[in-house]
């Protein structure tokens, strides 16, 4: 049964200030937090546990698989989105195409643009299906724009894709925890964890079509990747691990053994509840802005940015209401642990 929202917010979480810039970093909850500091005391004390858990990354891995809808041998764990990106950029063929939208994140666009040797196309979001053609090999975008929270039209994106058989890969960063996403029509899917998925840096996950498995090669591999890692720390490995296991990255312990409660607390409260809190609260805000005369960009998601208004952000923050500035806009990001009193507090401030 899926656990009450309001619950798991009071059990879970004790910040102070008015948080509101999940798409930034999230709040840790207190069983992430109860997990880092026990792992970091037996690290400190010398004691056997204190070298990290891979149960508690396997544990991370079943749990986002099942948050995205894919089986757990399609996920591969990794510590940075631009990693898992370069390693799709690295199997592309010399001359390769590669489209992604205007403006998009970093991470998604550069480990194909410093490729000299492939044509990287950009696109407007609104315009990506239109823009795919007959020499285009792969799409890459993501599902929820960073800087203003704007959505793909990601069906669209994916009939494209089809018609011209190129592979799409979507950057989830800012969809996955909030929005109901499934990972298993894409060639590829990355996501870091630190966001919308109540972890923290160092945990990103990577999936792969058992397609795409094939040919793709697994640069990063050491004996964490391989098939029997217990015999696999010297020398090269006999044969890596199967499924989109051979893509892990050796893990971040700290990192994973937040994640792994995170991400269960997650599937307990459901998705479908967390949406439909974050995107409440965005509504609130949206309408409270055109109230005191500010136009958010429009849409839907729990990202909202305000154009022009950049320059309030280090006011905000000495009031204790942490926002974000992206691109000249102010950007608020809402999750399950902000109230409607949070979004009321920061139109008050605004309005002076």
């Amino acid at each position: 049964m899926d656990l009450p929202l309001s619950e798991a917010v009071r059990a879970e979480f004790a910040h102070t200030t008015t948080y509101l810039n999940t798409a930034t970093c999230c709040v840790l909850p207190r069983s992430a937090v109860a997990e880092v500091r026990a792992l970091a005391e037996a690290a400190g004390a010398g004691l056997p546990a204190g070298s990290g858990d891979f149960d508690r990354v396997n544990r991370a891995r079943d749990s986002f698989a099942r948050l995205v809808g894919v089986p757990s041998g399609r996920v591969a764990v990794g510590s940075t989105v631009a990693g898992h990106v370069g390693l799709v950029s690295a199997s592309l063929p010399a001359g390769a195409e590669v489209l992604c939208p205007e403006g998009d994140f970093a991470s998604v666009i550069n480990p194909f643009v410093v490729r000299a040797d492939l044509k990287v196309r950009f696109a407007p979001l609104e315009a990506m299906a239109e823009a795919v053609g007959p020499d285009t090999a792969l799409v890459a975008l993501s599902a929820v724009q960073s800087s203003d929270g704007r959505t793909a039209d990601l069906a669209a994106v994916r009939a494209a894709a089809a018609a011209h058989r190129a592979r799409v890969l979507v950057d989830a960063t800012q969809a996955a925890g909030w929005m109901p996403f499934d990972a298993s029509p894409y060639a590829y899917t990355v996501t870091a964890g630190f966001k919308w998925l109540l972890g923290s840096r160092g945990v990103s996950y990577l999936t792969v079509s058992p397609e795409a498995q094939e040919d793709l090669t697994p640069l990063h591999a050491g004996w964490a990747a391989a098939g029997a890692p217990a015999d696999a720390t010297y020398g090269p490995m006999s044969r890596p691990a199967d499924g989109a296991r051979r893509f892990d990255e050796s893990p971040a312990f700290l990192a994973y053994h937040a994640a792994a409660p995170s991400l269960e607390l997650l599937e307990r409260i459901g998705v479908a509840a967390v949406h439909a809190h974050d995107t409440a609260l965005a509504a609130r805000y949206r309408t409270g802005l055109a109230r005191i005369g500010h136009e958010p960009v429009p849409g839907e998601s729990p990202i909202v940015s305000v154009p022009g208004l950049a320059d309030r952000q280090p006011a905000l923050q000495s009031a204790g209401i942490a926002v974000a500035a992206r691109a000249g806009s102010l950007r608020a990001s809402f999750h399950l642990y902000n109230t409607e009193a949070d979004v009321d507090r920061l139109l008050d401030v605004l309005a002076g």
